[in-house]
């Protein structure tokens, strides 16, 4: 590993990270210039601008990646690879249930890592659901919001997609937490992330088809979708109406507990 390739690595991700607190700082400072005909979503101008240009992005390079992806590639590695980067994610997801005060789902999450990292084969066989380890998922702004921090406006961010301000100024802590930050050499950090971001978005595909035939604001229907979800995890409650319409637009490629 050259000393050079690993500043600039570090000087690129300090970049990322003041570039996104610049934009959330900008579409804060003017959000008295935007719509506001939604109480969550004082942002509305920004945010279907934002919005907009992310699904741009989408169509002309996530979408047909994804496509490739998944024609190329077999269902069964498909598979694996969602159990890899699903692993991947698990001591994360102890550390925020450690946070919240849920010991024994913290407890869950490690000994899932622990199995599948070794007997699952580095996490692309999902042996801890047949063992009766549930997965879960927690990041860091949902800790936030069990430790009573508000959601703040609804919030859009560039390449990333539907957030909150208070789930966007937690980004910085799950990047932190991501096990793929700590890999020092640039090319192998860089093609996993490509590929856990092509994986994802080809286990999504379909969700546009949802978007466009359940309603003529795909905007406001994605946002709707995004922020009742989060409320319903944060809170630990139930899954409603809107989650699963949604959710029916995803392709089932991993085990139930995934």
């Amino acid at each position: 590993m050259k000393t050079g390739e690993k500043a600039g690595s570090s000087s690129g991700r300090r970049s990322f990270r003041v570039a996104a607190a610049v934009v959330l700082s900008a579409a804060l400072l003017g959000g008295c210039a935007a719509t506001r005909n939604n109480p969550d979503d004082p942002l509305e101008g920004y945010n279907r601008a934002m919005f907009t240009i992310n699904d741009r992005v989408d169509r002309a390079v996530l979408k047909p990646a994804a496509e490739v992806y998944r024609t190329v590639l077999p269902s069964p590695a498909r598979t694996a690879a969602g159990n890899f980067f699903s692993n991947l994610r698990d001591p994360w997801i102890s550390v925020n249930n450690l946070l919240q005060g849920k010991f024994t789902d913290a407890w869950t999450d490690a000994m899932r890592f622990v199995f599948n990292s070794t007997l699952g084969l580095a996490g692309l066989i999902d042996i801890a659901s047949d063992m009766g380890l549930p997965k879960h998922d927690e990041d860091f702004g949902q800790t936030l919001g069990a430790w009573g921090v508000g959601e703040g406006p609804y919030f859009v961010v560039p390449l990333l997609g539907p957030s909150t301000v208070r789930d966007t100024l937690a980004l910085p802590v799950d990047f932190a937490g991501d096990p793929l930050d700590a890999v020092d050499e640039v090319r192998t950090r860089n093609s996993l992330t490509a590929t856990r971001v092509v994986d994802a978005r080809a286990r999504a595909l379909g969700v546009e088809k949802t978007l466009e035939e359940g309603t003529l604001d795909a905007y406001g229907y994605a946002r709707d979708f995004y922020l009742e979800q989060r409320r319903y995890k944060v809170s630990d409650g139930e899954t409603t109406r809107v989650y699963e319409d949604f959710d029916d637009g995803f392709e089932d490629e991993t085990s139930p507990a995934n």
